[in-house]
């Protein structure tokens, strides 16, 4: 999802950042252009020599196969480019930003993150993040094994879900919360206002999930564990609105966006989820009057719907069961409610 995840997932999510992903459609109108020039123009920060480099290596496609430098574009041509990025420091930044701590004592401390801040510090995001705010405020965070550059953190959420995180103050609670990860000991349920209404009342996803073939920031189900990692997701239906619902998710494993692949592949993708095609009105009528609504809606709450609300876990040191809720942020649930008096005039 989420973009949540377990210890073990930590390699998955470097994974992306090894490339730097470019992906265009030719413009119609192009003329003939050697690649290599194209995409030095057309890359921010790209030299020929970089773009040269990736071409040999194999790794600028068009239309699905590798190319050469001397071949020239043409309109239409589907050019995916990954491209190898620079070293960057490990060193994270304190800075000063606000954060809401619900819970706190000598070993954890559970946050509630707003929509919009990202977790930790990676490829286009080194400042204002929740580990840079973290940083600030404690003098030192432990680090996972390969985790360098994310003190403090077992699992995260998107930048644009919100919601609940526990981060670990110690080595002790940092081994010990990861091994409740690990193990699926670790309660948590998210809300998510979804396209359409499901058939069911309440059911279950399971479908590995791994990277899509056709851009590798986008997370695809597959039934069959043909490819990506073994994903459990149970879902229930709270609130039925006719064109949209409300529904709570409890993950059973913590894989890469992995309640917004799932729902896509139900046919039921989180409402103004742009990277799974959910910013567009995929249920309801053609009337003038209910596009301007469901418009006025994604402006309302512009990201995905969904909201880590609730995290369960047992205290690493005192073995006491820990239980936190957080309420829907103002954006979602205004929208939530404008959906509720929407159906109720229109009844």
């Amino acid at each position: 999802m989420i973009t949540d995840f377990e210890p073990e997932n930590f390699d998955e999510e470097e994974e992306v950042e090894l490339f730097e992903h470019h992906s265009f459609t030719v413009d119609k109108g192009q003329t003939l252009t050697r690649i290599d020039k194209f995409l030095t123009d057309k890359v921010a920060n790209a030299t020929r020599n970089k773009v040269q480099n990736a071409i040999d290596a194999g790794n600028v496609l068009v239309n699905g196969k590798p190319t050469k430098s001397n071949y020239k574009v043409k309109p239409f041509d589907e050019i995916k480019v990954f491209l190898e990025k620079p070293p960057r420091d490990t060193e994270v930044v304190p800075e000063k930003i606000p954060l809401n701590i619900l819970f706190e004592d000598e070993h954890l401390l559970v946050v509630n993150k707003p929509a919009g801040m990202v977790v930790h510090p990676a490829h286009g995001n080194w400042t204002g993040t929740l580990v840079n705010a973290l940083v600030y405020y404690f003098n030192q965070l432990p680090t996972m094994p390969g985790n360098t550059g994310r003190p403090g953190l077992v699992h995260r959420i998107d930048k644009d879900t919100s919601g609940l995180l526990v981060i670990s103050k110690s080595e002790l609670a940092m081994s010990d919360l990861a091994n409740q990860f690990f193990h699926h000991h670790i309660d948590r349920t998210y809300l998510a206002l979804v396209w359409g209404e499901p058939e069911q009342d309440e059911g279950t996803v399971v479908a590995h999930v791994g990277r899509s073939a056709k851009d590798r920031k986008v997370m695809d189900a597959f039934p069959d564990g043909s490819q990506g990692k073994h994903a459990v997701t149970h879902w229930k239906v709270l609130k039925r609105l006719r064109y949209v619902s409300l529904i709570q998710c409890n993950l059973e494993t913590g894989r890469t966006h992995q309640i917004r692949a799932h729902m896509k592949f139900l046919g039921h993708p989180l409402f103004n989820d742009a990277m799974y095609g959910g910013d567009k009105i995929r249920k309801g009528t053609q009337f003038a009057k209910y596009k301007t609504f469901v418009q006025n809606c994604f402006n309302l709450m512009p990201r995905q719907a969904l909201h880590a609300m609730s995290l369960g876990f047992v205290h690493p040191v005192t073995k006491k069961r820990l239980y936190f809720e957080s309420p829907l942020p103002e954006d979602f649930a205004a929208v939530l409610e404008k959906w509720e008096n929407y159906v109720k005039f229109e009844d």
